[in-house]
């Protein structure tokens, strides 16, 4: 009798432990959740030098595109960010561009180029942070898509495929 409750005690003492495994498994924030909670604590400034947290924009489609001024595939592809931004502007789209750049250059180029979404001024920082959502090499342009619920929805390295980049904005 003795030993059937011994067992008792220590299956009942093992599926407690494993329970509780298997929970704090599940509240570990992933990769994925960290690199969005830190990409939205981050403040960077603008073109006029004036700061903003990414958070700002939270509870929108946000595609936050790392480029730099000397890159001919992040500039190249710009234009059609721009009209996009316009396109879906009231479909709860914000385009947000982290320039891995200095300030003076990126402010040079804000001058000549009408962008009309916000470009931030990240330096080498930039690539630290595109580093968060798997971007290892540090590659341009690379570009991430959230959703309002900061999920990762889909990670772009290289030229953006704008069709492919349509279907992907649309819901899931």
């Amino acid at each position: 009798m003795k030993i059937k409750t011994t067992l008792l005690i220590v299956a009942a003492l093992l599926f407690t432990a494993f329970g509780a495994y298997v929970s704090w498994m599940k509240s570990k924030p992933t990769a994925e959740q960290v690199a969005v909670t830190s990409l939205m604590a981050t403040a960077l400034p603008d073109t006029e030098n004036k700061l903003h947290k990414l958070q700002e924009w939270q509870g929108k489609h946000l595609l936050i595109n790392f480029w730099a001024t000397w890159c001919p595939p992040c500039v190249s592809e710009m234009p059609e960010l721009v009209a996009l931004q316009t396109e879906m502007a009231d479909k709860n789209l914000q385009i947000i561009g982290i320039g891995i750049d200095s300030p003076s250059n990126i402010r040079e180029f804000s001058s000549t180029h009408h962008i009309t979404y916000p470009l931030l001024v990240a330096g080498m920082n930039g690539t630290e942070l595109s580093k968060l959502f798997g971007n290892q090499a540090g590659g341009l342009p690379f570009t991430v898509l959230i959703s309002p619920q900061g999920q990762v929805r889909q990670v772009y390295l290289g030229r953006l495929d704008m069709k492919k980049l349509r279907e992907d904005l649309l819901p899931p």
